[in-house]
């Protein structure tokens, strides 16, 4: 006589354009969601990324937007629906440790980064800020302190000299997605090996405010050059103040001609917009941004004088 397996269940707490792959990995590794945690779209944010509230809906999954996950009210739900395993991707607040336990059979969260490296808030935006050429996507354990517990799984994915974080995320997305689908057969088995997650080899970064995306002219080209990739378009991108306005950089790339004898700062050069830094190097800013307007050479060069 046959017997019929019982699927795995879990509980989500989920966001982005990750939380919806990952959710969809779920599904395809069957299974059960019983219920997804998610955030409500702030007015006030660029939403470029997937809805996991859509998802949810097309898939007739409950999906609830509490403001607080520490609140009486979901602990009650979660301890009510009794889940195998609590999933967090990109859900934008750290779980209490009362609710992980509900998990029976642990709670993991992905995080995009290769930890212990670049552990808190946006790991991407950092790590293209601070010229990485590799990062990754962290399946692990939760614990109290933030991206701490044991390793699962990992995934790697280069950075090239020009990317984005945007592009680099679109990356990272694919890495969770390999990530989760490599680890779940084991961990429904209940035969899932970790590795150490040792956090005197990391590092810690918290949240970029938007006033960490002005440009110092004194720095060096790669330096200025790093920040426009970490924030560029469509995060509110890099910006500075000169002749009373304030520009945002859309587009830029490393200048690789002479501007030795310019000084730092905005200039037009043969019809070119250059934005010349401390170590005598330059950006060619192909996209500048004036009240979300693109201005061209000529425009920039009236306003310059």
């Amino acid at each position: 006589m046959s017997t019929t397996q019982v699927p795995a269940t879990a509980v989500v707490f989920a966001y982005h354009s990750v939380g919806v792959r990952c959710i969809k990995t779920l599904l395809a590794r069957g299974v059960q969601i019983k219920l997804v945690v998610s955030h409500t779209d702030n007015p006030a944010e660029t939403i470029w990324f997937e809805s996991v509230a859509d998802l949810c809906r097309e898939q007739n999954i409950p999906c609830i937007t509490p403001d607080d996950p520490k609140s009486v009210d979901l602990k009650q739900r979660l301890t009510s629906l009794a889940p195998d395993f609590i999933f967090s991707f990109y859900y934008r607040h750290m779980l209490p440790l009362d609710i992980l336990a509900l998990a029976k059979r642990g709670a993991y969260n992905l995080h995009g980064s290769l930890l212990p490296k670049y552990r808190g808030r946006v790991p991407v935006n950092w790590a293209v800020l601070h010229g990485e050429t590799e990062t990754g996507a962290t399946l692990h354990e939760m614990a109290l302190k933030p991206d701490a517990g044991a390793i699962i799984a990992q995934a790697a994915v280069p950075i090239l000299p020009d990317d984005t974080a945007y592009e680099v995320f679109g990356k990272l997305t694919v890495a969770g997605e390999q990530c989760l689908w490599n680890a779940l057969p084991a961990l429904i088995a209940g035969t899932a090996k970790t590795l150490p997650n040792d956090l005197t080899q990391g590092s810690y970064f918290g949240g970029r405010k938007p006033e960490d995306g002005r440009i110092n002219w004194q720095q060096t080209a790669q330096q200025v050059y790093n920040l426009h990739r970490a924030v560029a378009p469509p995060y509110p991108g890099a910006f500075f103040d000169q002749a009373g306005h304030r520009f945002i950089i859309g587009k830029a790339r490393l200048f690789h001609g002479n501007a030795a004898n310019l000084p730092t700062g905005l200039h037009v050069v043969d019809n070119n917009v250059l934005g010349v830094c401390g170590d005598c190097r330059a950006l060619h800013i192909i996209e500048l941004l004036l009240d979300g307007k693109t201005l061209t050479a000529q425009e920039l060069t009236a306003l310059l004088n």
